[in-house]
């Protein structure tokens, strides 16, 4: 068996580095995450985890889980860190969750507080999938055009917190992770990014590090959701010219671009319409908006990926952090809704979980152990299950990407 490779997954979301890495039998260890976002790491953790283990906690009060928690920066939306008020507005079963899914995770919070004293030792693998707002199109149609600039202090600039972390294991002559993964989207690449972009590349470059930068579509690996995102796969090759050459040749010869790797899965694998099953009609009822103006908008100008009687769309649009948005990932005709909702249903969460690689056992994990935050309310919203969907990388491109680093680890370096 190879050596088992050490995985820190920054940025970590719901795991679908992990996942990935599972799923293609990989021998590792994921040795820390990273990650601020509350839900996202109570979802992974239910995930990869299973049933909560909540036994340690189960004496502390109130007050004990407050201390622990407002050690780390955490936050409730991806945006803004969560005060110590916002913390003792939570349920006490919230906190102890929460909690409990750090530990299990070993999640050590914000990027802004990981040192390269707290980074774990010799890790092969390191990946950095920062936030897309401020480098999206979405967000320049918004005037929103900082990017990775370093000065921004934007959430895309998080970026230069991972060139902080790299600084500080030289410093203490801590060795640099093997291999880099970055995720981005595809907008990186342009001409408002570029400056920016090749800025972090020679900085790899100086350092040791050879880069490889592809862009990757869904629609290649199975999946159908025109979902293209960039990644950057950074090996450590130090200054031995041999091994750059290696590298590079290798990549030069097994392209991940415009590479069909699977066939395209049949959307119907994909969408519960099968309303007899009591689960997916509840499902289905949660993403059947209320017939308005704007959602007859939504209706008449977004794609019509099911009919209610057959498939007749081979693929959806990418899936965002919403679905009840105009545009969105494509609506599906809803006969059975009822007086006053509109004619069509969204893509449930699981529906979203499922196209970006997740199993429906993944997606039962969360809704099993979905707890009430507070009275009449879940921790885990339909709207928060679907932003957690959004922000993830899909499986199935994640693969084969780690299988060309499992290959570069094993032939050459």
């Amino acid at each position: 068996m190879s050596k088992k490779i050490k995985v820190v997954e920054s940025f970590s979301g719901i795991g679908s580095q992990a996942k990935a890495l599972r799923n293609i039998e990989a021998n590792f260890n994921v040795v820390a995450t990273i990650d601020w976002d509350i839900y996202a790491t109570c979802a992974y953790d239910l995930i990869h985890n299973g049933a909560p283990d909540l036994k340690p906690y189960k004496d502390f009060s109130k007050e004990d889980l407050i201390g622990i928690l407002k050690r780390y920066t955490l936050s409730g939306n991806g945006k803004d860190p969560l005060s110590e008020y916002g913390l003792k507005s939570m349920s006490e079963e919230s906190l102890r969750m929460i909690l409990a899914a750090i530990t299990r995770t070993r999640n050590l919070g914000s990027i802004v507080d990981v040192s390269g004293k707290r980074f774990p030792d010799k890790v092969d693998l390191f990946t950095y999938s920062f936030p897309c707002q401020d480098l999206s199109i979405c967000g320049a149609w918004h005037g929103n055009k900082s990017g990775i600039d370093r000065n921004a202090h934007n959430r895309s600039g998080m970026l230069w917190e991972v060139e902080r972390i790299l600084k500080e294991l030289q410093k203490i002559n801590k060795p640099l992770p093997k291999f880099l993964l970055m995720e981005n989207v595809s907008n990186i690449l342009s001409d408002t990014h570029k400056k920016n972009f090749e800025e972090w590349k020679n900085y790899l470059e100086n350092i040791g590090y050879y880069n490889h930068v592809c862009s990757l579509s869904a629609m290649n690996f199975g999946i159908p959701q025109t979902r293209v995102r960039t990644f950057m796969l950074s090996v450590f090759v130090g200054e031995s010219g041999k091994k750059k050459e290696e590298v590079k040749k290798f990549f030069d010869e097994n392209p991940l671009e415009n590479k069909k790797f699977a066939k395209l899965k049949s959307l119907k694998k994909f969408l519960r319409v099968d309303y007899s099953n009591p689960v997916y009609k509840a499902e289905a009822d949660a993403s059947n908006p209320n017939d308005t103006v704007s959602r007859m908008e939504i209706y008449n100008e977004n794609v019509h990926i099911y009919d209610g009687d057959k498939i007749f769309k081979k693929f959806i649009k990418t899936i965002t952090t919403k679905q009840d948005r105009n545009p969105n990932s494509g609506v599906i005709v809803y006969k059975q809704r009822k007086k006053g909702k509109a004619p069509y249903r969204n893509l449930t969460p699981r529906e979203c979980f499922m196209l970006m690689g997740f199993d429906e056992a993944d997606f039962d994990n969360i809704v099993k152990y979905n707890f009430n935050a507070r009275k009449g309310r879940k921790f885990f919203t339909q709207e928060k299950l679907i932003r957690l969907a959004g922000n993830s990388i899909v499986v199935k491109v994640l693969e084969e990407i780690f299988k060309q680093i499992l290959e570069i680890n094993s032939k050459i370096l």
